[in-house]
């Protein structure tokens, strides 16, 4: 047990020890004035601690239970002072209560602001939820004032009927009490899980308080009550109960409730008062065959009601249950997946529990799915589904987040579990899937991250992130082992970073999602949000920094910096294009133009799109904005995408001829990537090729992959282009291509992307390392 729920314990085991003291001191010596004084004394501290519980919980809690506590905090330390009076009362001789007395104020004080802290409690969305608390409240109430009057209030009205005074303050207590019980009882019933045993002990704590008030009222009409009475035990066992929903309070996590379903409670709570006054009530006021036909009809309609609430709550949990599973695989959705991990982070330092989040990739699916079809792809996702499923143990979750991605939330005390199941997987893997009556083996990308103890501030999203970045760095190096996140994995593997940033965005095909984020995409591209960030290119030759290229970057203001990957489909789709474009040449240029005023002449790349190409005005617009800053052509590049232009060469030559004329170069964004590389070499205007990043990425490692990267630098050369090659990320790769003379290099071995306010710095301290290196030499 840890140290939390052990005191959490001991808290509540010091009243309960003073209550059952009581109950035994007032069974021994009942009437005996030690006793009595014993009595008032363990009320009043009893009181006191209960006060003190609802502060602490106060303080632990939010919002509307917070507010509620404050005011339950007021009402005990209302009766406290309500306690202490009665205290004086019994202890200083002669000093006698009046009816109504000087406590009673408190102690009624105390019965409205219980009423005001339980209806704090009450929150319903619709309109037909709040008519059933209404109808369930109104039906609670009226029998629990029947019951009551039956058994006691009836006595207290013959007696008092003439004392208007004492009449209302006996009838005050009770109605005030079952007015806060009936709230308490609605509230239960329609509590979440998470609160459901805190508000269960305070619906016994009014209960309590509302049976010892209507006892008082029926003892002390007929003359029989006095200062250690037996019904004393109910006020103290009440402040108890009161004191130890507090402490639970404090105890209560709040995960995010993905569907709520009403508890079993709910099913048959609301119909006790109405069988309690239904089966007490008639055998004490009736006669005749009525004494027991009422009873039964009473728990006939109970019964038949609860069965049909239990039927509909058995098909409400059938349909939460498909809400939270993916319909193909059978496992947990995103949805349920992100609220088990919140709650087990939040309750992993509690319990000294170890959690690991495993990441899982099919590699190559897309190539199962664009070959074979999407039936097939559908049976590959659900076989593997199971045997993931079968790698796991009971208590551990598996889930489907996305096409063919699945991740695994691992929960023990051991620190191998995670490794265990990790390998489960890949041996289950390597059985061969029967699809379209044809073996075919496919490999899954396994990355793992662990939740370390030394990490008490570790988030569920900072993990989930972390497990990405393991297997996409996995996926990468194509081993067949699993890859599990270390500190240092980061800047062995910024692709990698870069990948698991991207996934982390939000799923743009879900539809409100993708509404949200398209009106704030639009409210960011008018007021300017979007931000350029600029990467160095580095001269081969020379060592030093030959020009950057704009990237764009949105910095949303709750999901962090996107990167184009995550918004640029939105930006295509809905005609946004010309504005991005104009946002990013406009802020480049100006960038350029203030580093050109500190001494720092550096020019700049700048992606364009087929649309942007095929306006003949392209040109004089791009001229004149360089006109308009001071700066000359040779500062501005223009980057066409390869696999875009494919089916506009005939469109944009013109285009790319008059931007060649007026001194702007252009480049051939991933080169390679596309299936008519050689053809625009022949047909455009071209300055500069951009090898693509997957391109070069195996020249260390692949002979064939060797041979084809120096061909196309020999071939470009030839026809007098620059060749540039992208995603460097080792000196291994950086020493090869500056052998085979590649021109420039990019990439993150030279620098990740910067704001522009950063460049004159990352210039100077290139030039500095240069000179070292040069005064070495």
């Amino acid at each position: 047990m840890s140290r939390r729920p052990l005191r959490a314990t001991v808290a509540i085991a010091i009243p309960v020890g003073f209550t059952a003291a009581l109950t035994v001191a007032l069974l021994v010596g009942q009437g005996n004035r030690a006793v009595v004084l014993f009595d008032d004394t363990v009320s009043f501290g009893l009181a006191l601690y209960a006060t003190a519980c609802a502060v602490l919980a106060a303080r632990a809690a939010q919002d509307r239970l917070r507010r509620t506590w404050v005011t339950m905090a007021v009402a005990l330390g209302a009766w406290s002072l309500g306690d202490g009076l009665w205290l004086v009362y019994d202890l200083v001789p002669g000093v006698e209560p009046t009816t109504p007395s000087a406590a009673d104020v408190f102690y009624l004080l105390f019965a409205v602001l219980l009423v005001a802290a339980f209806a704090q409690l009450i929150t319903t969305a619709t309109h037909q939820g709040r008519l059933r608390l209404l109808l369930d409240a109104i039906t609670v109430a009226l029998c629990l004032f029947l019951l009551a009057w039956v058994l006691a209030l009836n006595s207290v009205y013959n007696t008092y009927r003439e004392d208007r005074a004492a009449l209302a303050v006996a009838f005050l207590y009770p109605v005030f009490d079952m007015i806060a019980l009936t709230i308490a009882v609605v509230v239960l019933v329609r509590a979440e899980a998470r609160q459901r045993a805190m508000l269960a002990v305070l619906t016994l704590a009014v209960t309590l308080m509302s049976i010892a008030d209507s006892a008082f009222a029926h003892l002390t009409a007929g003359d029989r009550y006095s200062t250690g009475d037996l019904v004393d035990v109910l006020w103290a066992a009440s402040l108890t109960a009161f004191a130890a929903a507090a402490l639970l309070s404090r105890e209560t996590y709040e995960p995010r409730t993905v569907v709520a379903l009403p508890s079993t409670t709910s099913l048959w709570l609301p119909y006790v008062p109405l069988l309690l006054a239904g089966t007490i009530g008639p055998p004490l006021v009736m006669s005749g065959a009525e004494r027991f036909l009422v009873p039964a009809v009473v728990v006939a309609v109970c019964a038949r009601q609860v069965v049909s609430a239990w039927e509909n709550r058995r098909l409400l949990a059938a349909a939460a249950e498909q809400a939270l599973r993916d319909p193909l695989t059978g496992l947990a959705n995103r949805s349920l997946f992100s609220d088990r991990l919140a709650h087990a982070m939040a309750l992993r330092a509690r319990d000294d529990r170890s959690i690991a989040v495993v990441s899982l990739d099919l590699d190559d699916f897309r190539l199962v799915n664009d070959t074979l079809g999407h039936p097939a792809a559908d049976s590959v996702l659900a076989v593997a589904g199971q045997r993931i499923a079968e790698c796991i143990r009971p208590g551990d979750t598996a889930a489907r987040i996305g096409g063919d991605p699945f991740a695994l939330l691992l929960e023990d005390r051991t620190d191998d579990s995670h490794q265990i199941a990790a390998q489960r997987i890949l041996t289950a893997f390597q059985r061969p899937f029967r699809i379209d009556d044809q073996d075919m083996l496919l490999h899954p990308s396994v990355g793992v991250a662990v939740a370390s103890p030394a990490e008490p501030d570790l988030d569920a999203a900072t993990l989930v992130k972390r497990a990405d970045i393991a297997m996409y760095a996995a996926k990468r190096s194509r081993c067949t082992q699993v890859r599990v996140f270390d500190a240092d994995m980061p800047a062995a593997h910024p692709d990698a970073v870069q990948r698991a940033e991207t996934t982390a965005a939000p799923p743009l095909s879900e539809g409100a999602a993708r509404i949200r984020l398209l009106g704030e995409l639009r409210q960011a591209i008018d007021r300017r949000g979007l931000q350029v960030v600029y990467q160095p290119k580095i001269d081969l030759g020379t060592r030093r920094i030959a020009g950057v290229e704009a990237l764009l970057r949105w910095p949303h203001p709750h999901l962090g910096t996107l990167h184009p990957d995550t918004f640029l489909p939105l930006v295509r789709q809905h005609g946004l294009m010309r504005p991005v474009t104009d946002l990013v040449i406009a802020q480049s240029l100006d960038d350029v133009a203030g580093w050109a005023r500190q001494g720092v002449r550096l020019p700049v790349a700048i992606n364009l799109f087929a649309p942007s190409l095929r306006d003949t005005t392209l040109p004089d617009t791009l001229s004149a904005a360089l006109q308009q800053r001071g700066l000359t052509p040779e500062f501005l590049t223009v980057e066409i995408t390869e696999d875009l232009v494919l089916s506009e060469v005939s469109t944009v030559t013109t285009v790319l001829h008059r931007l060649r004329q007026l001194g702007i170069r252009i480049a051939i964004d991933d080169f390679g990537s596309g299936y008519s590389a050689l053809s625009y070499l022949r047909d455009l205007p071209i300055d500069e090729i951009k090898l693509d990043r997957h391109f070069i990425a195996r020249v260390t490692t692949n002979p064939k992959a060797a041979a084809v990267v120096d061909a196309v630098i020999n071939l470009t050369h030839t026809l007098d282009i620059t060749v540039v090659a992208e995603g460097v990320e080792d000196t291994d790769t950086a020493t090869w291509l500056t052998d085979h003379r590649c021109d420039v290099a990019q990439g993150y071995l030279y620098g990740r992307p910067t704001t522009a306010d950063d460049i004159p710095r990352v210039i100077d301290a290139q030039s500095a390392a240069h000179v070292a290196v040069e005064s070495r030499n």
